[in-house]
C-alpha cells in the first residue's frame, strides 16, 4: 500500500511569482496533506545578462524567497534560477526542469513505490485531488501511470474564452476518436495532469528533457512500457492564459489561435481514426504474412521501406511480442504524424468535422435543442454559452468512455 508520506508533487516554475500563493493555497486544502514539495525554479543562466528576460529572472528569485518563507508545507528547492546556477548554453527549458525535479525525487525516494504527482504553478487542484490519486493507484497496483482528466476554467473574457474552448474541443475530439477506437495510445498529454510511481519513472529511463511535449513522450514511453489508468475522480484545472514560454501546448496554441491560426491544432476527421484502428487489427495477421493496411503509404515513407512487418516477424517468434511490436512502432506520435498528413485531404472546415463527428456517434445523447444548435455550429459565429455547452458535451462523453475503457497502454 502506499503511504501518505511517500507523496511527491513535481513542480517546474518560471516566472510564476503571482501564480504561487493559489497553487499553496490548494495545496493547503488538500485533504492529503503528507506529501513532499518538489519545486525547481529555473531560467537560463544568460538571462541576468539580457534586459529582455530581467522581469522573469526578478520573478523566479522572488518565487525562491517565497518558498523558503514558507513553513506549513514540506518544500524541497531546486534553484537553477540564482547566477550561476541556471541553464548553460541550449539545456534548459520545462522538459529539463520537469526531468531535474523528478530525477531528484527517483534519486531521494525512500520507495519504487513512492509517487510522482507532476503539477504546474497555473493549474488549480480540488481539495481531493492528491487523495483521490493516491486511491487510484491503493486500487490499480498494476498500472505503470496515471492519466488524470482535466477541465480548463473559463475566465470570464470572451475573447479569450473563445479561444481555449477552441483549443480544448480539438484536444476532446482527439482523445474521443482515440477512446473510441480503444487505441494504446488514448492519453491526453498535460504535464499538470499526470502521476506515477518512482519504479516506473525509472523502468522507462525518467523523463526525456525536450523543449516542449515532455509530457506526451513521457506518458508514450509509459504507455509502451504498461497499463496507463485513464479514470480516476481526480480533475485538474489548468489555466486558460496566453503564454510563449513552450514550443507548444495550450499557451502557444491560444497565441496561434488569436492571430486566426489553428493549422497546428485541427479537428481531426473520424473517418482518419477509422484508417487506424484497421491497422491496428490487422497487427495479428501481419504476423502470419503481409497484408495491405490503410496506413502502408504512410509508413513505408517513414520508416524508407517497403518491408515494415518482415523485421519484426524476424526478431518476435511469438504473435503477442510481435503485436506489442507493432504498437510500439506505430506509437503516438507516429498516428499524430499521420493524422496531420490524413487531414489534408479533408475537404472540410473544423466546424464541419465536429457537426459531423458528434452527429454520427453521441446523437442519442443529445436533446432536440442541442441538435438544432449544433446544425451549422461555427467556432466564432456560435454563442459562446453554446460553444461551452459542445465542450461540456463533448467532457461528459470523453468521462464515460474513460470510465468504459478504464486504462490504455501497450499490454494484451
Amino acid at each position: 500500500m502506499i503511504m501518505s508520506e511517500n507523496i511527491h508533487l513535481a513542480l517546474p516554475v518560471l516566472n510564476e511569482y503571482e501564480n504561487m500563493p493559489l497553487f499553496l493555497d490548494c495545496l493547503r486544502r488538500q485533504t492529503n496533506r503528507n506529501f513532499i514539495l518538489w519545486v525547481c525554479v529555473n531560467n537560463y543562466d544568460s538571462w541576468h545578462d539580457d534586459v529582455d528576460k530581467k522581469e522573469q529572472v526578478e520573478n523566479n528569485l522572488k518565487t525562491i524567497e517565497l518558498l523558503k518563507s514558507i513553513k506549513d508545507i514540506k518544500i524541497n528547492i531546486i534553484d537553477k534560477a540564482s547566477i550561476g546556477k541556471g541553464w548553460k548554453g541550449k539545456k534548459g527549458g520545462v522538459g529539463m526542469a520537469r526531468k531535474t525535479v523528478m530525477d531528484a525525487i527517483a534519486e531521494k525516494a525512500s520507495s519504487g513505490d513512492d509517487l510522482i504527482i507532476s503539477m504546474d504553478a497555473d493549474t488549480f487542484y480540488p481539495e481531493n485531488y492528491i487523495e483521490e490519486i493516491k486511491k487510484s493507484f491503493e486500487k490499480n497496483q498494476d498500472i505503470i501511470g496515471l492519466s488524470v482528466p482535466y477541465y480548463h476554467k473559463l475566465t470570464g473574457n470572451e475573447e479569450n474564452d473563445r479561444l481555449i474552448l477552441r483549443y480544448e474541443i480539438y484536444m476532446r475530439n482527439y482523445i474521443l476518436n482515440m477512446l473510441r477506437i480503444s487505441n494504446p495510445y488514448a492519453f491526453s498529454a498535460l504535464g499538470s495532469a499526470m502521476a506515477f510511481p518512482v519504479w516506473a519513472y525509472k523502468k522507462v529511463g525518467g523523463m526525456t528533457p525536450v523543449l516542449s511535449g515532455e509530457d506526451f513522450y513521457f506518458l508514450q514511453k509509459l504507455a509502451k512500457n504498461g497499463k496507463i489508468l485513464i479514470h480516476t475522480g481526480a480533475l485538474a484545472e489548468p489555466s486558460a492564459r496566453l503564454s510563449d514560454r513552450v514550443i507548444f501546448g495550450t499557451g502557444p496554441a491560444l497565441i496561434k489561435g488569436a492571430s486566426g491560426d489553428w493549422s497546428s491544432y485541427p479537428v481531426y476527421h473520424y473517418s482518419i481514426f477509422e484508417k487506424i484502428k484497421g491497422t491496428f487489427e490487422l497487427f495479428p495477421v501481419l504476423f502470419d504474412k503481409d497484408v495491405a493496411t490503410t496506413m502502408d503509404d504512410f509508413l513505408k515513407e517513414q520508416f524508407k521501406t517497403d518491408d515494415i512487418w518482415g523485421p519484426l516477424r524476424k526478431n518476435y517468434k511469438d504473435k503477442g511480442n510481435f503485436v506489442k511490436a507493432c504498437v510500439n512502432r506505430i506509437d503516438g506520435l507516429r498516428i499524430l504524424q499521420f493524422l496531420r498528413q490524413e487531414q489534408k485531404k479533408i475537404n472540410l472546415t473544423d466546424d464541419e468535422i465536429l457537426e459531423e463527428f458528434l452527429l454520427k456517434f453521441f446523437k442519442d445523447k443529445m436533446d432536440e435543442s442541442f441538435q438544432k444548435h449544433l446544425k451549422g455550429f461555427d467556432f466564432y459565429g456560435s454563442a459562446l454559452c453554446f460553444t461551452d455547452l459542445v465542450r461540456d458535451f463533448m467532457f461528459e462523453r470523453e468521462t464515460e468512455l474513460r470510465e468504459k475503457l478504464m486504462f490504455c497502454g501497450n499490454v494484451i
